[in-house]
């Protein structure tokens, strides 16, 4: 009698242990959870390019889906977003890496400078703070960022290409 009890509570034991296992295995990554970047082998969901600058690269998190989208160049981003109509572009979670450590930043609390040298060429680098751009730059944020970047386009004729 005592080895049947001793045995039903190890069979309960063991699908317990079972089912938390199971329950853990399917836990969702947060919405805003950075994924591993693949450098050199990620391509830029605008452009195609390989995603290798450590110190410009952006990834964009659709909340709905938690599908994370790789861009080398900010521009990229703010004309896939246009490009693409993004219907979640608003609540999208964006994340930059920062011009001196390379760290990931929320994109739409940094502090951006212009006149840089970045993989595509729009030139704007995002820094965590207002004091870690270079001397006599002037800081613009996000949204300065994205109407700058539509200028630049205008001036290149975008849709001819």
């Amino acid at each position: 009698m005592k080895k049947l009890i001793l045995m039903q509570h190890i069979k309960l034991l063991f699908l317990a242990i079972v089912l938390l296992l199971s329950f853990t295995a399917c836990e969702k990554r947060s919405s805003t959870e950075l994924r591993d970047v693949h450098w050199d082998r990620d391509m830029c969901e605008r452009c195609k390019m390989v995603v290798s600058d450590r110190h410009n690269t952006v990834q964009v998190i659709n909340p709905q889906t938690n599908r994370s989208y790789m861009f080398d160049d900010i521009g990229c981003m703010v004309l896939w977003f246009d490009d693409e109509k993004i219907a979640w572009a608003d609540n999208a979670k964006i994340w930059i890496t920062d011009a001196q450590t390379g760290k990931w930043i929320d994109a739409r609390m940094a502090y951006y400078d212009t006149e840089n040298i970045t993989p595509m060429a729009y030139g704007f680098a995002a820094h965590d703070s207002n004091g870690t751009a270079k001397e006599h730059s002037k800081m613009i944020n996000f949204e300065e960022v994205s109407k700058r970047i539509f200028k630049i386009e205008a001036k290149k004729n975008r849709k001819a290409y």
